[in-house]
């Protein structure tokens, strides 16, 4: 007979995972990286519960804002300038629920919900380790203080990209806590596809991304409608949603292309790689938003990348780590839309360069996006916090 001691010994232990809305649509791959997790057993805690037949979840515990929250908001925030943290109240009945799962870890998403845990960052009693993600490192002045204070709290801080964790150490967190943790794409589930220049010169391109101003979709467009001056077959398309949408349009129509710019609005996984299937290269021009937003590595062009599409994209935040110049695409710098419309001339003149770029940008991301490794390489972070907690040794960042 089995000792049941010993198979409860044997669980993985338990990485309490922090995410305000269990999950928008727009954060799959948050959802990937937590179910990804092999070594470790993810258990959520959220203040509510969105889009459940999107992302199952079962593991998960909800524990929802007081019905003070407005009024906190308000002294808060509006009385105080102070960014909104949770009560010590609130604070306890979190710790409890960590010692009831027997948490070991606690993983906050993103960087200023990890501020607004501070109260329970101070009393948690586990390694804490917060995710930044990129929009996130965007801090008003009065608010930096608050974020340092977390910074000195947190066990480790992981950053999508190198450029993102840059930016982590300028803002006053300590360069040894810093780790450089991937966006994964599951490559199991994307089928590289060799490319073809289409001989009518009908070529096809696309973006996916929400409808907001640090993609880049006004230069995206402007420069499509040079390039299309001289590939009048040529057709764009937009996948997603957003606040954007209706001044694209517009923009769409001033330049004379409202009849080759197709608008999808949101699109499931399964069209958008069929959409990536279909399309000859990926447009990401990405570039820093009026409120100061950085990107740290595209999703949706990991994806594009991943299924065999060369990119265009700029000089912006983490995508020089995944797109090699002249390699896997190109990169011009933030809102050159001459320079987009050239890089397009130039990739769509040579069928054989174009096709090598296509197969370069799949094994690129092969190399350095799998989920699976960038999973295995979440576990370890993990297990580094935890040792280093209980050995209550200082962190160095490893060569």
């Amino acid at each position: 007979m089995s000792n049941p001691r010993r198979l409860l010994m044997s669980d993985p232990p338990v990485a309490a995972q922090y995410v305000v809305t269990f999950l928008k649509p727009e954060m799959l791959h948050v959802y990937r990286q937590i179910t990804a997790l092999r070594a470790w057993r993810p258990v959520v805690l959220c203040q509510k519960r969105e889009c459940a037949e999107q992302f199952p979840f079962r593991d998960l515990q909800i524990v929802p804002k007081p019905r003070t929250h407005a009024l906190r908001r308000f002294w808060q925030k509006q009385i105080r300038g102070q960014p909104i943290t949770i009560y010590r109240s609130e604070a306890l009945r979190l710790r409890e629920e960590l010692r009831r799962m027997n948490a070991r870890v606690l993983h906050v998403y993103f960087g200023h919900i990890g501020v607004h845990l501070l109260p329970l960052l101070e009393i948690a009693g586990v390694p804490v380790i917060v995710s930044f993600h990129g929009a996130d490192v965007q801090i008003e002045a009065a608010h930096l203080i608050h974020t340092q204070r977390m910074f000195a709290l947190a066990t480790l801080v992981l950053a999508r990209s190198a450029s993102l964790a840059d930016r982590l150490v300028a803002l006053g967190c300590a360069e040894g806590k810093v780790r450089v943790h991937r966006t994964g794409v599951p490559l199991g589930e994307i089928a590289p596809h060799s490319r073809a220049a289409p001989v009518d010169g009908a070529w096809r391109c696309v973006q996916a991304c929400r409808l907001i101003p640090k993609k880049g979709l006004a230069t995206a467009l402007t420069g499509f409608a040079r390039f299309a001056q001289k590939h009048p077959r040529a057709t764009f398309t937009i996948a997603g949603e957003g606040p954007q949408l209706a001044e694209l349009r517009v923009l769409a129509a001033h330049l004379g292309i409202a009849d080759r710019v197709i608008f999808t609005g949101f699109l499931s996984q399964e069209k958008l790689r069929a959409l990536y299937s279909e399309s000859h290269l990926f447009l990401h021009p990405s570039e820093l938003g009026p409120d100061g937003d950085q990107e740290g590595v595209p999703n949706s062009m990991l994806e594009a990348m991943a299924s065999g599409l060369p990119v265009v994209a700029t000089l912006h935040g983490g995508i020089p780590e995944a797109v090699e110049d002249y390699v896997s695409g190109r990169l011009v710098t933030e809102r050159d839309a001459e320079g987009l419309a050239g890089a397009l001339a130039e990739i769509t003149a040579a069928p054989e360069r174009y096709c090598a770029m296509g197969a370069a940008a799949a094994q690129g991301v092969a190399a350095e996006f799998d989920l699976a490794v960038q999973a295995r390489r979440l576990e370890a972070i993990y297990d580094e916090a935890v040792a280093a907690r209980d050995a209550e040794r200082p962190f160095h960042r490893p060569h």
